[in-house]
């Protein structure tokens, strides 16, 4: 029994340093659509033959404590967010060499480019990209940032792949002169068990709220910021509750709460007794399940979040038509141009104006689009396969199928 032991602990040893190695770059680790996605990956990956570790160039945020109780190795460089010193990248570079990883996975345009030279330095032959947006607004465009973008631009055949969540995403960096050897879509997964129609979230998070369980409620999570519409939502809801003055508001996200002035300004005064602000939440999808109407304001998004999880929550989406927002609700939502308020506020009458049996087959049949073309599980098992690839490792036996 003793021999038998000792044989199966050195089997599985061994096993186990056999797995890939993926170091994670990212700028920073507060809560949005990127950070996101990246927990999730980390949740959801097979540890028998991955070992991921996570460097964070700015901070750790929330995003950050959730790594740690994964037990994943976290680093965070506290670098400056507006010029990183050449100390910082000095010691991006050890940390990278430290780990000794196959792969090196970079997110964002700041952990692309910092990534890159520190990947490169420390001997890693593999390096992917990760893109998350498309269209951001022209000032976007300009100043620093719009040189990060050249500078990414050129640098871009030199990665051996640039992972995007969307098409869009893709057919605007081809534009700005992005040419990879290789591109990779793979869009954003979702946790249908963990976000999904609840009687019991819509009750709880009514009755905080003061909402009656029959009152209409239209609501979007998202940190504040130009690029997400805000100011777009609060004027289509200052709209909507002239016609509908039951109908009730929800935001959630960094920045939406009473203390931001700016907010409050695009809000009217008839708006404001209906409108819920809820700041930075732990409790998304509960949130969600309480919604009859999620939106999506945004000027410029690859793959919002927000839709994939109102989806799974059987709850119909008003967007945008940014990103790939119109191939991702397809037919169980409405599509409105990026900026009109007027076309906003009048797709959530028309949603709520349909018979409750045909409102209801909209969130159904939004639900088996999430099942169909954005679990979880199909996702990781594409980084899974990328990563395999990348390091130069046969794949595993484990198939999208199986999970």
């Amino acid at each position: 029994m003793t021999s038998f032991a000792k044989v199966s602990i050195k089997g599985k040893m061994s096993f186990m340093t056999d797995r890939t190695k993926v170091v994670h770059i990212i700028t920073g680790l507060a809560t949005g659509g990127a950070e996101t996605m990246l927990l999730k990956l980390l949740t959801g990956m097979d540890d028998t033959h991955f070992q991921n570790s996570v460097i964070a160039l700015t901070d750790a945020g929330p995003i950050g404590d959730s790594i740690r109780e994964l037990g994943i190795p976290l680093t965070v460089l506290g670098m400056s967010r507006s010029l990183p010193m050449p100390w910082d990248f000095f010691r991006l570079y050890r940390q990278v060499r430290k780990h000794k990883p196959h792969v090196v996975q970079t997110w964002l345009y700041h952990a692309d480019f910092l990534g890159y030279f520190a990947a490169r330095l420390a001997g890693v032959k593999s390096i992917a990209w990760n893109i998350r947006c498309s269209y951001m607004g022209q000032d976007y465009y300009r100043g620093i940032s719009g040189l990060m973008i050249k500078i990414l631009a050129a640098l871009s055949p030199r990665p051996e792949a640039v992972i995007v969540n969307s098409t869009a995403g893709r057919a605007l960096h081809k534009s700005l002169g992005y040419h990879p050897p290789k591109w990779q879509i793979i869009p954003n997964g979702f946790d249908t068990d963990e976000f999904k129609a609840s009687t019991e979230f819509r009750t709880t998070i009514r009755d905080e709220l003061g909402i009656s369980p029959n009152a209409n409620v239209v609501g979007m999570v998202g940190r504040w910021d130009p690029v997400k519409g805000h100011d777009v939502f609060l004027k289509a809801a200052s709209h909507f509750c002239k016609a509908q003055p039951d109908c009730q508001f929800v935001l959630v996200g960094a920045g939406c709460d009473d203390s931001n002035v700016e907010l409050l300004e695009n809000a009217s005064p008839g708006l404001r007794l209906n409108l819920h602000l809820l700041g930075e939440r732990n409790d998304i999808p509960a949130i969600t399940a309480a919604l009859d109407i999620a939106v999506c304001a945004s000027i410029g998004e690859g793959f919002p979040n927000i839709l994939g999880e109102a989806m799974a929550c059987e709850v119909p989406c008003v967007a945008t038509d940014v990103g790939d927002c119109s191939d991702i609700i397809a037919d169980t939502g409405r599509i409105v141009p990026s900026g009109d308020d007027l076309a906003m506020a009048e797709a959530w009458a028309g949603l709520l104006a349909l018979p409750v049996d045909e409102f209801t087959e909209l969130g159904r049949k939004a639900r088996q689009r999430v099942d169909h073309f954005y679990s979880i599980g199909n996702v990781i098992a594409t980084y899974e396969k990328l990563y395999k690839k990348l390091a130069g490792a046969k794949d595993h036996d484990k198939s999208v199928t199986s999970r």
